[in-house]
């Protein structure tokens, strides 16, 4: 997996519900754990921008409802650092993805932050805004 250039803070833990910005059939979804977390023995894992999570389905399609999916946080509230200056947006957001990284979708209803471009090229190419 690539590196971020981004200084990422990590914003979102383990039980975060958030909307997932799509047209898959999810509409909240809720953080059920993070891939790739290195972090010590018992402490919760946190995600942010740019992180792969595994999701649980609470709102949307009843064929969605309650099924685990991957997704890639594309939004957070809390602020992180992109050089010298800081970047943060006014909710949490993800997209559901597959094993191969590629979007579920086939569009995206708000922005993204440019950290997604760098990972995930296909999931921009739909994005109507980077930001």
């Amino acid at each position: 997996m690539l590196g971020l250039t981004a200084r990422v803070t990590p914003g979102l833990s383990i039980g975060t519900r958030m909307i997932c910005d799509d047209n898959s059939g999810a509409k909240i979804v809720q953080i059920i754990g993070v891939l790739g977390s290195r972090s010590r023995l018992r402490r919760v894992p946190s995600a942010g921008v740019g992180s792969l999570v595994i999701v649980s389905v609470k709102k949307g399609r009843p064929d969605m409802v309650k099924k685990k999916e991957r997704a890639v946080i594309v939004r957070q509230r809390r602020e992180y650092r992109r050089g010298k200056e800081r970047v943060r947006f006014e909710d949490n957001a993800c997209i559901l993805i597959d094993e191969q990284g590629l979007p579920r979708a086939t569009e995206i209803k708000g922005c993204v932050a440019r950290e997604i471009a760098e990972r995930f090229p296909k999931v921009v190419a739909i994005a109507p805004s980077v930001v």
